[in-house]
């Protein structure tokens, strides 16, 4: 098995910004976001080297009965949930256990925007190229929430950047985004942790500090 393509969260994200740069992604109407909490780390460095204005995009995965690593779903920033109905099914997620797990989430992404954020609104992403980064995605499920949600919001253009993904997810997040950029698309795919020397958690307060680094 290959060893890992990063160091850190931090040098992923230069590379991304890099490689966003080269294909000539950004411009003046552009703003990056990072799904906490890890992407945000990784997210701060491509709005650096793109001098871009970073914001967050909440979403929080929708984990199956037992097995909450395993996500079934997710919400995104407005609340709205995406679930892989089949998944679910497979897994045994009854109708009202579904119910119950995605309030649970929708609570949690009111709450983490307003620890997160100190009240500030949100960036307007209405007619703007949006550029969404997270520090890898497996399943894709909080990628393909906040596509949707972009959507909705009427961004001008939903990029989707992240380091490492599986190719099957990257392929099926084509469809939420204009858009995928993926640095390293393995075929051998366990957990994006294992991409990285250095996958260590990534706390709230280190969230803020990038966010109002401006």
């Amino acid at each position: 098995m290959p060893g890992p393509r990063f160091a850190d969260r931090v040098e992923a994200g230069r590379l991304l910004g890099e490689e966003l740069r080269d294909r000539g992604i950004g411009g003046a109407d552009g703003l990056v976001l990072g799904i906490p909490r890890g992407g945000v780390v990784t997210a701060a460095e491509v709005a650096r080297v793109l001098g871009l204005p970073l914001d967050v995009a909440l979403a929080r995965k929708v984990g199956a009965p037992g097995n909450a690593e395993l996500a079934i779903g997710a919400v995104g920033p407005d609340g709205a949930a995406v679930i892989d109905e089949s998944l679910a099914h497979r897994v045994g997620a009854t109708e009202e256990w579904l119910a119950r797990a995605v309030e649970v989430e929708q609570h949690e992404v009111v709450e983490r925007q307003r620890r997160f954020r100190d009240d500030r609104p949100p960036i307007d992403v209405a007619g703007r190229l949006a550029i969404v980064v997270d520090d890898g995605v497996a399943t894709g499920s909080t990628a393909a929430a906040v596509g949707r949600w972009l959507a909705g919001a009427g961004a001008g253009r939903g990029v989707l950047a992240v380091p490492v993904a599986p190719p099957h997810t990257a392929e099926r997040l084509g469809g939420a985004y204009d858009d995928v950029v993926v640095l390293a698309s393995p075929p051998a795919f366990f957990a994006v942790g294992e991409f990285y020397s250095d996958f260590r958690q990534v706390t709230d307060d280190e969230v803020r500090r990038l966010l109002h680094a401006d």
